[in-house]
């Protein structure tokens, strides 16, 4: 019962913006590289890390509110009592003249139990030991891991699951230990945002440096 990456209708910011006075425009950027794709979300050395691993440099600009819907699909799946919830996605990584198909990026949802109790895991891919259960593949790493936080009632009893996992599209690199470490190392650094977002006790049990060994 794996769920990945879904299309999650995040809206372009393509067009131009007003200003006061009605005579200018001020156009909004249509590209732009890693640091600002989704606001700050891959900012500082995360940027470098996700152009590498994509082997793009521009990619469409999205809204920077996936945090707040992210954050706020956890919580509402959370207090609905179900044991899992879709989540959303936190951001979508659609590189400039790539084809509608290639989009990788950062999702996050909330997982059920029985999940993790199962680690058979698909082709080329590994289990590693940070979090709940962690594995990546040539192009995508995934973390389950637990929140305890005073923003969800009775969380301290039953923690709210929260999966994530990073896909990082069509791309040429090669499949190395380099590589993979890399899609965990992005997708262990936007988890620490999130917790830190829901108020995490312990960062949701996440190290403040990613844990990149096989198990």
């Amino acid at each position: 019962m794996r769920r990945w990456l879904t299309a999650a209708g995040l809206v372009m910011a393509l067009g131009a913006g007003s200003v006061a006075c009605a005579s200018e425009k001020k156009e909004e950027k249509t590209f732009v590289g890693a640091g600002e794709v989704c606001g700050d979300v891959f900012a500082g050395p995360l940027a470098e890390m996700v152009e590498k691993v994509t082997g793009d440099k521009l990619f469409f600009a999205k809204s920077p509110k996936g945090m707040e819907r992210v954050v706020a699909a956890l919580k509402e799946g959370y207090e609905s009592g179900r044991p899992w919830a879709a989540g959303d996605a936190l951001c979508l990584l659609h590189p400039k003249g790539a084809k509608q198909t290639d989009e990788g990026g950062v999702k996050f949802s909330m997982y059920a139990p029985q999940d993790v109790e199962d680690e058979g895991l698909p082709a080329g891919h590994e289990l590693y030991t940070m979090g709940v259960q962690s594995s990546v593949g040539r192009g995508n790493a995934t973390i389950y891991f637990e929140c305890v936080t005073p923003q969800l009632k009775g969380s301290d009893k039953t923690p709210l699951r929260i999966h994530g996992g990073f896909g990082r599209g069509e791309s040429d690199a090669p499949d190395t230990r380099e590589y993979r470490n890399l899609n965990m190392t992005i997708l262990h650094a936007v988890s620490l945002k999130l917790v830190k977002e829901l108020g995490c006790e312990n960062n949701g049990g996440l190290p403040k440096s990613p844990v990149l060994t096989p198990k």
